[in-house]
């Protein structure tokens, strides 16, 4: 379980979050809503300890994530962030089994259990044959499902998620959120596509300015009004015979 309470995160004498107090049980998919700006990276930021100088608390599993070690912390927080850029080109292969590392010792060589898992993982994002590929040949939506791979390979409780079908044509959009959903592993997301929160999530959070205004499932934030408070714009969600929602955008 992961508890924010009243964390803020002011950067330059900005405020970017603002007393943000969530509650993301075990085992449940949550996503973080909202217009660009809002505020929903800085939260996962300072979840995952990239954000340092925040105010408020974090809470990891009942303790404050501040008397965590940053090892301990690894094994239990896997990130795929919104970042591909890095100094040095890896191969697919070289990537994922970096999420092996909060599991050894210094200098400790991959055995054949590390391998077992990074093989098990590419394939499981569908880049299998692919491990020898340099990452700076790949196209972003395949550096994203590889960056997956590697969060998968860290065998965490929880997963943090930073905008995760960036890049992604639909196919794998779903095919992404589909694999977390069904790890069954506590996961954070921030989602611009209200339609996916909608499939695949347990929770919502909406983030506006800074700040929490609303909280509650899918089925009870998706409405009429709330996305015109989120993001100004109008729209007409109907709901199916089956009782699934659709959005119908009005422009």
């Amino acid at each position: 379980m992961i508890i924010t309470e009243n964390l803020s995160y002011r950067i330059n004498g900005k405020t970017l979050i603002k007393d943000i107090n969530l509650k993301i049980e075990d085992k449940k998919f949550v996503a973080i809503i909202g217009p660009n700006g809002s505020g929903k990276s800085t939260i996962l930021r300072c979840i995952y300890r990239a954000n340092k100088n925040y105010t408020g608390n974090i809470i990891i599993d009942g303790k404050n994530l501040q008397d965590i070690k940053v090892r301990d912390s690894a094994k239990k927080l896997a990130v795929m962030s919104q970042i591909n850029d890095m100094n040095f080109d890896f191969t697919v292969y070289e990537m994922v089994m970096l999420g092996r590392s909060p599991h050894k010792k210094f200098m400790e060589r991959d055995n054949k259990h590390d391998k077992e898992i990074v093989q098990a993982a590419i394939k499981m994002v569908g880049m299998e044959g692919k491990e020898d590929r340099f990452l700076s040949s790949l196209s972003g939506g395949e550096r994203q499902r590889v960056q997956l791979a590697r969060a998968f390979c860290q065998e965490s409780e929880i997963l943090i998620l930073d905008e995760p079908t960036n890049h992604l044509d639909i196919k794998y959009q779903l095919e992404l959120l589909k694999l977390v959903r069904d790890s069954k592993k506590t996961a954070v997301a921030a989602l611009h596509d209200i339609n996916l929160s909608l499939m695949f999530c347990d929770y919502l959070y909406c983030l506006k300015n800074s700040q929490l205004i609303a909280q509650g499932t899918p089925e009870e934030i998706i409405t009429d009004e709330m996305i015109y408070k989120l993001y100004g714009v109008k729209s007409q969600v109907t709901t199916t015979d089956d009782g699934i929602k659709n959005i119908i955008w009005k422009i």
